[in-house]
């Protein structure tokens, strides 16, 4: 399978290029990085730590997609909604491990998947989406008589938040309750907010450091507490999920996926 990192020279697209370098039965066909990087021209596995792979940073993607069979996207939102456009004008698998995204950019991406195999996903890694499939089952045990929090930390780099795995797992919280997360959700606290509503999913999130990322979802009960914990600690984990994403997608119909598609969930 031929792939294309989108976004090479980020910490994610560097460990995509070793990801892509490293697997059986896949090739890197192409590594694109926007216009103006000071990267343009390196060699990509030079770039990623590697030996040369023979495989400049280029940044026009139109033609580094056409002879590709998939892109592996850890970008931004408004550069995803452009690559899956394009994605779809090649009829290609896009993955995207994006997070941040609107209402609006998921709609466009919606769109493309007419044309295009999109695997989205707030996070690639099978022990996340184990944890959102527990939580899901749990939400749907436990009544309102259990309050829901969503605890995330990342390290101090991190644009968005909450992050889009602490998203995943709120919406895995509420198809579990049966409810729209975006009526239920409480991202922010600060003054006098009066007692807690039975029935809201609660968000709380810490930035510091060089943190991967770890997330706990918290059911809060009279008398009792349950904890539903994960922690990442190398990028690598989500490089490998978006690998097995993109080669799962491979030989199926255009359509919008995800991680419960990928792994059987």
């Amino acid at each position: 399978m031929r792939l294309v990192v989108v976004g090479a020279s980020g910490r994610m697209g560097r460990m995509l290029i070793q990801a892509v370098a490293g697997a059986e039965g896949c090739t890197l066909a192409g590594a694109i990085e926007r216009e103006g990087s000071p990267v343009l021209g390196q060699d990509a596995g030079i770039l990623a730590g590697l030996a040369p792979l023979g495989v400049p940073v280029g940044d026009d993607p139109l033609p580094a997609f056409a002879d590709a069979d998939g892109v592996l996207d850890f970008t931004a939102p408004a550069a995803s909604v452009f690559y899956a456009a394009l994605a779809a004008q090649a009829r290609i698998v896009h993955v995207v491990g994006t997070t941040g995204l609107s209402e609006e950019d998921l709609a466009k991406l919606k769109a493309a998947s007419w044309h295009a195999r999109i695997v989205r996903s707030g996070n690639m890694s099978l022990g996340v989406n184990l944890l959102a499939s527990l939580v899901r089952k749990v939400a749907a045990t436990l009544d309102e008589g259990f309050d829901i929090e969503i605890l995330e930390m990342h390290h101090r780099h991190k644009v968005d938040a909450p992050s889009g795995t602490a998203l995943l797992l709120g919406e895995a919280a509420a198809e579990g309750r049966g409810v729209a997360l975006d009526a239920r959700k409480v991202a922010v606290r600060d003054g006098q907010t009066g007692p807690r509503r039975p029935g809201d999913i609660g968000f709380a999130t810490l930035r510091g450091g060089s943190v991967v990322g770890e997330h706990s979802v918290i059911f809060a009960g009279g008398g009792e507490r349950i904890e539903l914990t994960h922690r990442a600690s190398d990028r690598g984990l989500f490089a490998a999920g978006a690998l097995r994403a993109a080669l799962w997608a491979f030989p199926r119909e255009p359509g919008l996926y995800g991680m419960d598609d990928v792994l059987g969930l």
